[in-house]
This record gives structure tokens, sequence and C-alpha cells, in this order.
């Protein structure tokens, strides 16, 4: 799944940035960076559940597909 691999290093890169975000507003005491950077790891988070969710529904749909394609 093309797709799936490019929203994955997305999710991935947001949950990165977030992380570096929170350190830097908590290394400089800048709470407004600090939450940005927890939001911005949370997308990233809700973005890989959503992904996975959408996997097992198509895979689910898919063998069902199957299943009747054979009767």
């Amino acid at each position: 799944m093309k797709g799936g691999l490019s929203m994955s290093l997305d999710s991935k890169t947001d949950q990165v940035k977030g992380k570096v975000k929170e350190g830097v507003g908590e290394a400089t005491g800048n709470e407004d960076m600090k939450l940005k950077g927890k939001l911005q790891d949370a997308a990233g988070k809700a973005k890989d559940t959503f992904e996975d969710a959408k996997d097992k529904v198509a895979e689910k749909a898919n063998d069902l597909l199957d299943k009747n394609k054979d009767k």
C-alpha cells in the first residue's frame, strides 16, 4: 500500500516534530511551543490510529468480497 506507507511516514514525522517542539518549549519555558508540540504529537498518533482502522476495514471488506466471489 503506497498511500499507507506515505501516511505512516507523515504521522511519524508529526510525532517526531511534536516531541521536538515539546522539548524546546520545555527547555525554553515557552508554554505555547510546548502545547503545539503536544498537539502535533497527538495528531500524528491519531493519524496512525485512523490508518490502522482503515486498513482493518479494507482487509475485512476484501475478505468478504473474496468469500462471496467463490459462490
